[in-house]
């Protein structure tokens, strides 16, 4: 199947009365290759809304689900197109990234997931080489290659070393995805959980090693909430006992923890 414009929409998980939302929705807005935009929140506001009018995207409220993974299930549920990108409130994207991706999906054999690499934003700062990024770009690496895209083994190898799929950099295509992909039981690892289950797969991880891109990291966000709270390790353990024995499961979460000591703001 050849995807067009048309089969691509971002939706944007939007909570509360963040600063960034507006950078975010102008950087898709400022797309070479325009899809469809909508925002979708069970926390509705006056500011969301007006955001939502001057630039002309459909604001969908739902009701509260109780969990990230259920936000996320609602917004990818409402989007109807089979390539759905579910861009978060703090996060922008260069203007390149909807022609890679169609570009990149193209290419590929039963593609799964399309992702890219990223930089971090750390006030005004951008971040393209610090030692959190530069360990998952040295992860991904055997996925530049577009004869590994559809092996199991390459992707499982990858995922059993931790997460370095940033999640907001995804494009799930429906048809080889599912629906409702997201656990509404984990706090913080529900994307590490979602991408192992999607690689038991036949089908292709498509990677454009571009980082097209940036991720907000902040003393607001939920992923840092949740590292500075230890949430994380309990989760990431669970992980690493699906591909490893115990005593070795244990010895990586503790090193995994160091490395996500990146995600700090200030580290």
């Amino acid at each position: 199947m050849t995807y067009r414009t048309e089969d691509h929409t971002w939706a944007v998980c939007a909570y509360g009365d963040t600063p960034y939302l507006e950078e975010c929705l102008r950087s898709l807005k400022a797309q070479k290759v325009p899809s469809g935009i909508m925002i979708v929140t069970s926390t509705p506001s006056e500011t969301i809304r007006s955001l939502g009018e001057r630039y002309g995207i459909p604001v969908h409220e739902h009701a509260k689900t109780g969990s990230i993974g259920g936000d996320w299930n609602a917004a990818y549920d409402l989007a109807s197109t089979p390539l759905v990108t579910l861009a978060h409130q703090d996060d922008v994207y260069h203007p390149d990234y909807t022609g890679k991706l169609l570009e990149y999906v193209n290419r590929a054999t039963d593609p799964i997931l399309f992702f890219t690499d990223y930089y971090e934003i750390r006030g005004e700062k951008k971040a393209y080489a610090n030692r959190n990024l530069r360990i998952k770009k040295i992860m991904l690496f055997p996925l530049r290659s577009r004869l590994l895209w559809k092996s199991r083994f390459v992707r499982r190898r990858i995922l059993s070393l931790g997460s370095p799929i940033c999640c907001p950099s995804v494009t799930y295509i429906r048809p080889r995805a599912g629906q409702t992909v997201f656990s509404t039981e984990l706090k913080v690892s529900l994307d590490w959980d979602q991408w192992e289950k999607q690689s038991r797969k036949q089908g292709s991880f498509v990677y454009c090693p571009v980082p097209l891109m940036g991720h907000r990291v902040h003393g607001e966000s939920e992923t840092t909430r949740m590292i500075a709270s230890h949430a994380r390790e309990k989760e990431d353990l669970m992980m690493f006992r699906r591909f490893w024995p115990e005593s070795v499961a244990g010895w990586l979460v503790r090193r995994y923890a160091k490395s996500e000591d990146q995600n700090q703001v200030g580290s």
